[in-house]
């Protein structure tokens, strides 16, 4: 089963929608696959799925909101004034840990992993265009990019990431950590 509309991921993306400008609809897609493919990865209660939500609308925000490839602070510094906003800040350490550490390249065993280990996986599968697959079967994964195409959205983080080598050839994605 498919998460169609999830309430809190439009809600945020509609309050960034002028910031987003052209992007809006790869970065939703992008958004939609990644909550689908972390539910896909651990199934998730209510709260546990909202927090993927809200983590999967503000995850990479911080690029377009920012104007920055390194984009993890912003990205986390909104999060963290929405959940302060919406009675959330409970949620502030679990949604800060998905974002802060969804280019993680190695396993996450910290504190909220059950959150934040297949946010993870879920960000590295779409980023990996489905070549990574955590174990998530094919059909699964064709069902999530066939409903959320692409619409560019992996054309313009190659376009980000090469500005970013040649404006910054010592430190190029500087959101990659180990």
């Amino acid at each position: 089963m498919l998460l169609e509309r999830i309430d809190p991921l439009d809600q945020v993306l509609e309050t960034h929608a002028a910031a987003l400008g052209a992007d809006f609809t790869a970065y939703r897609n992008h958004t939609y696959r990644v909550a689908n493919l972390c539910v896909a990865l651990a199934p998730a209660g209510d709260a546990a799925l909202e927090q993927v939500a809200l983590a999967a609308a503000f995850h990479d925000l911080g690029i377009w909101t920012a104007r920055t490839f390194d984009y993890l602070p912003p990205s986390i510094e909104l999060a963290c004034g929405h959940l302060s906003c919406t009675g959330h800040a409970d949620w502030r350490e679990s949604i800060a840990g998905m974002i802060g550490e969804h280019h993680k390249i190695r396993r996450y065993r910290g504190a909220h992993a059950e959150l934040i280990e297949p946010f993870r996986r879920a960000d590295w599968i779409d980023v990996s265009l489905g070549l990574l697959s955590f174990g998530l079967p094919r059909a699964r994964r064709q069902a999530i990019f066939a409903k959320w195409p692409n619409a560019g959205f992996h054309q313009r983080l190659a376009q980000l990431a090469l500005k970013r080598i040649r404006t910054n050839p010592l430190s190029p994605l500087p959101v990659l950590k180990w």
